[in-house]
This record gives C-alpha cells, structure tokens and sequence, in this order.
C-alpha cells in the first residue's frame, strides 16, 4: 500500500479549460538506481520460488534468508504479559469490572485509529456481559484527546473506570482531575511518552515493551486487540470481528507492518469480508466493494476515508454505534451517513484546494520565480476537518511544507501542516514556539493554534527556516527504483506472486520497480489530475495510471519507474502499471569509477564500455560464470574477466536494466 495520506479521487476524462495553476520546479526528478547485487545470491529466488526482482527487492530492504521467510510466514505471536508490565493488572481490573456491573467508559480519538479502538473495546465488554460506554471529544468543539471536562460528566454519570484508546498519556490535566473525583484510569496508548508521566491507574504503551518486541509497532487500535484476546482467553466467541477492527485501524494509521501487526493482519484480511460485524457489512457494500477477500488498498483509499470523514465532519459516535450494532437496519443508515460525509468531505476538499491554488496564482511569485519555500495559506471559512487532506495534496505537488489555517470565532487561526522528508514540522514549530498558542506533531506532520496577529510573522519565520533547507540542497527528491522488472516479466501470475509478499504498508512499502526503453504509445488526461497511458517494450503491452500527475504529457521512449496493481474498477480486475516517475529513455549511461569516467551501451550479445579516451571494449553479458535466469548455455564457457571490468560491466548491466 502506498504510504501517502493523500486521498484519491474518482477517475474519469479531463473536461473543460483547465485552470492556470502553478507548478514544481522540476520537470522530473532525479532518479537514482539500486546498487548491483551479487549474482549468484539471486539463485536463492528458485529456492524461495521467488522472482529475481522480488528478493533483490527484499535483499536491497536488508532482509537476511530468515527475514524473507518471515515476511511470507510470520511468527506466532509470544505471550503478551511477558512484554507488557502492567498487562496483568489491566486484565484483571476489567475483569472486576465486568462481573459487578460498573460501567466502563472507553474514551477514544476522532480519527478511525480511535474510533475503531473505542468500538473495539465497547464491543468485547459488551459481549462479556459487562457495561461500556464510548466517549470521544468533538475535533471542533472540544479537540483531540480526553479533557477534565469529559472526565467530570462521566463522574457525574457514575462511571468509576475510565480506559483510553489511542490518546491519554499526554492528558495530564484530565488526569489529575480524574485522580482527584477518585476516577481510576488506565491508559492505553502509542503516543510519545512525556519525560514526567500523567497520574494513572495502569499503562499499556508499545514504548515500554523490550526493544525487540513484535508488540513494539502496535497503533492504538492494535493495544486494544491485545486487550480483548486477553480478556477473551476464556470466552473466545465475544472476541468476535475484533480482528476486523484491528485491522481497519491499522492500516488507517499507518501503523508499521512489523511483528505482530503484520501477523495480525496478514490473518484479518483474508476474513475481512466475511465479517459477523453488521456495520462493516453495510460499510463494505457502502464502498462498492466486491465480494472478495479485501486488501490494504481496499481500506486505506475505501473503508478508512469513510470511517475517518465522520470525525473529520460528523459525530465520531456515529461510527462506534455503526461498529457495534447488531441491528442490520440501523448499521445500514449509519453507513449511509458515512458516505453522505466522505462525498461532503471530498467536494470540501476539491473546494478548499482550488481556492488554495487561486490564492497561490495571485499572491504567488512571477512566471519563472521559484515556489515560496515555504506556503502558508489561510482563510476564515476552510473547514478544519479537511485542511490536513488539502495540505498534504499541496506538499506534494511542489515538494514544499505547507501550512493551512482556518479560523475560528475566537480571533485565532488553527492549523495543520505537512512537509516532504527535508523539512521537520516538529523541530520548526519548536522553534517558533513563542508565536503559537498551542502546537505539536512529529517530522512529517503537526498543528498548532496562533492569533490572526502573529501569522505574517509566523510565515516569515517559517519562509526562512524552509529557504535554509532549500540552500542546503535537501530538498531533492529522489527517485529509487528498488529493482529492474521487464514489461515481458510481468503478469498475472508475477502480481499473485507479489501479493504473497503482502501486506503492504509503512516499514515494508509496495516495491518500486523501473522498466527502460519503455514505448508510450497512447496517454490521456484524467479528471482530479490523472494521466493514462499504455506502454509497450517488444510483444509485451501493459496499461498504466499516475495519479495525480504534475508533469504534463510525456516523451514517446521512456524509462518508467513503477508499482504493479490491480485494477478493481471493472467487472475483473485487471493488471495496471501505477506510475512514479517517468524520463527520457536512455540509450547510454555515464558511470564513475575510482576517478574515471565510462559511457556504456547495449549491444546485441553485450555491453560495450567506452573510456574517455574513445577507447571501447565489449563485454558479454550475461559474465562469464554468472547464473542468470536468461543466461546462454555457453555463458559458462567463456574466460573469466578481469575483476574491475568484471564490476564496472555489473555496474553497468544495472543501469542499463539488463540486471534486476
């Protein structure tokens, strides 16, 4: 799955004049190839009944023998008391609970790691005989995490045993308030853990586990799976669709794909679809979605928008009660508003975004200036609950950090911001802290709250902070293909071998393949910025889409770097190249070698290297003692190379895409 937040939108052709809109400064960005790899180390692809590209991918990702095997067959899962301290006590506590009849209150997050972590929870206390209720603040009233007011109405409403999901070990004065009305608490939660921590009954925290815990990945939705398998030892049928929810969350959060959340969802999305939960159900059928076992493409880009645009606009208890309903009626119409508030949400977003791009056209800088380093934006009317979206689409378009505010009714502006990988938001908000009411975030991303008074000096704070990164040169993008991959390599059966390799997320990304010599031989514009094309090289011909596509039509002899995916849109799923990156074909590379220059080519038979004297030389590829699966059956009967011809050949053959 691909790790972008950005969300896609519907495909269809391009309509009507488009609008003027300012564009990245690069045409194309620069690629840069994987280094060679030894070639007898690919025979261990026939063992592993792999593709070569596919474990020179894993090797390039520094995967050993046992890594790979564990990527296709990950270990069981060791007993979680052994990992988490107070895990005991929590099982206990809640246990206690259940059978007296006090009402657990389960107090999540308005994102659908949250969301799902509170159904969860409310779900297995609930079919444990217990008493639950989901309390989660409103993003536009109240804002993210537990607060002393929620902590005093649900005092007042007799809940004694307060659990939070996926937020609370930053919620110091909720805490103490709880502390002080005699609320016990116990949190649960995969937030950065302050220097000096809240007041709390017990903590669940992925931080606290050993190093190397398979737990140490876990979002706040996979805490609470741990949770419920602990509190269901014994009562396996009320840990029912639990594994559906972790799965939902997971994925929606980016969680990385490492230990047990791979394993946890390797084994959910394969049941996914057959689901006993009535809103998922109706959530599924809601989205279009095929009765088919489902893949992380399927929630990250169907399920999570969905459940994510109810906190994003709506009542986030809306989406716990179409979580843990039974009644096929009622699971059906919170579906439905579901899909009301995704398509409000998407028609803000395209609003939102334009307007933007018109703010950048006028205010911005003259044709032939380069994008501001920094693009600060704000309006009185944009929605708070969809500027994170607009900001992230906007980041990417010209690889700039992007911070766009909306105001509120008390004078003050609130704010998300997200960067490319050169600029960190957390260190930048730090050090423009005396400007900020509030603020926070991690390198990628981050928010913060100022007065409508300090904004133009907050943007030219943040304009020379972002001007320094770019004199520095870090703002180059990079192209990295992981391996070479044939257009005639790939298929069906290459795609299903692929998907073995699933499932995709942060930590362990969709392979980014790369062809060379590749023909366009159509491409058309989309609507939402798309483009379509169909490549060829020799008998084989392949679609391909690039979603959200900067650069304009392309050259007819291309070099593409790639991902292979289904496309789900018709009646059978059909095989597509999702393009990265494209360049002019290349039909002879330039390569260095310890102070010296080479221009290499293909030849029928060979490489031909040319020094810079003029001076060429044909090697034979495949090398001579290599064991390559096109290799002649001569190939090992010719005379060994001199080592460093032997090395620049494979740097070569590498460049030239006649080595994976």
């Amino acid at each position: 799955m691909r790790t972008s937040a950005v969300e896609r939108e519907p495909m269809g052709q391009q309509t009507g004049s488009p609008v003027r809109l300012p564009e990245p400064q690069r045409e194309s960005p620069p690629w840069r190839l994987p280094e060679p790899l030894p070639g007898g180390d690919l025979q261990l692809a026939e063992q592993l009944d792999l593709p070569p590209a596919l474990l020179a991918v894993l090797r390039r990702r520094g995967h050993s023998d046992p890594a790979v095997v564990e990527i296709l067959e990950p270990a069981p899962a060791p007993p979680p008391e052994q990992h988490f301290p107070d895990l005991p006590q929590v099982v206990a506590r809640l246990q206690r609970a259940i059978a007296a009849g006090e009402t657990v209150a389960v107090c999540g997050d308005y994102d659908a790691d949250g969301m799902t972590s509170t159904a969860l929870l409310v779900g297995v206390v609930q079919r444990l005989g217990g008493v639950a209720t989901a309390a989660i603040p409103s993003r536009m009233e109240e804002g993210y995490g537990l607060n002393p007011a929620m902590v005093e109405r649900l005092q007042q409403e007799g809940v004694g045993l307060l659990v939070t999901v996926d937020n609370g070990i930053s919620a110091r004065p909720a805490l103490e308030r709880a502390q002080a009305l005699g609320v016990e608490v116990i949190v649960t939660d995969h937030h950065a853990v302050p220097a000096q921590r809240p007041p709390y009954l017990a903590l669940l925290h992925p931080a606290l586990t050993p190093a190397e815990s398979p737990y140490r990945t876990l979002a706040g939705v996979g805490l609470a799976y741990l949770l419920a398998r602990c509190l269901c030892r014994h009562n396996p049928a009320a840990l029912a669709s639990s594994r559906d929810l972790f799965c939902i969350g997971t994925v929606a959060d980016m969680a990385p794909l490492h230990g047990v959340n791979r394993l946890w969802l390797r084994q959910g999305l394969a049941q996914l679809h057959r689901s006993s939960l009535p809103g998922l159900q109706a959530l599924i059928r809601s989205a279009g979605l095929a009765e088919r076992p489902l893949d992380e493409e399927d929630i990250g880009f169907q399920l999570a928008p969905r459940i994510n645009a109810v906190g994003r606009l709506g009542d986030p208890q809306h989406v716990v009660e179409l979580l843990t309903t039974t009644s096929q009626q009622r699971a059906m119409a919170m579906a439905r508003l579901c899909e009301d508030l995704n398509q409000q949400r998407r028609d803000l977003c395209a609003a939102v975004e334009a307007e933007a791009l018109a703010l950048l056209e006028a205010d911005g800088p003259a044709p032939g200036v380069r994008v501001p380093p920094f693009l600060l934006l704000a309006q009185n009317h944009w929605h708070h609950g969809v500027i994170g979206i607009v900001a992230a689409r906007l980041m990417e378009r010209f690889d700039r950090p992007v911070a766009l505010l909306a105001g509120d009714d008390k004078g003050r502006f609130r704010a998300s911001v997200r960067a490319p990988r050169w600029f960190a938001v957390d260190a930048a908000l730090q050090a423009c802290g005396e400007l900020l009411e509030t603020f926070g975030g991690h390198p990628a991303a981050g928010g913060f709250t100022v007065a409508c008074h300090r904004v133009a000096c907050l943007q030219e704070r943040l304009e020379q902070r972002a001007a320094i990164a770019l004199q520095q040169g870090e703002s180059a993008v990079t192209v990295t293909p992981e391996a070479h991959l044939g257009l005639e390599r790939i298929n069906k059966a290459f795609l299903k071998t692929l998907r073995s390799l699933a499932p995709f997320g942060v930590g362990h990304p969709v392979p980014l393949f790369w062809a060379s010599n590749c023909r366009v031989v159509r491409q058309q514009a989309l609507r939402g910025g798309h483009r379509r094309f169909e490549l060829t090289r020799g008998e084989a011909r392949l679609p391909a889409v690039a979603w959200r596509w900067p650069h304009g039509p392309a050259p007819q002899q291309v070099d593409v770097a790639f991902r292979v995916a289904w496309d789900r849109r018709g009646a059978q799923p059909q095989l597509q190249l999702e393009i990265e990156a494209l360049r002019p074909a290349r039909q002879e590379v330039a390569l260095h070698k310890q102070g010296r220059r080479y221009w290499c080519s293909s030849r029928e038979g060979g490489i031909q290297l040319r020094n810079a004297s003029g001076e060429c030389r044909m090697v034979p590829w495949p090398l001579p003692g290599e064991v390559t699966p096109d290799a002649p059956a001569n190939a090992q009967q010719q005379p060994p190379l001199h080592p460093y011809v032997r090395q620049l050949a494979i740097q070569a053959a590498t460049a030239l895409g006649l080595a994976v």
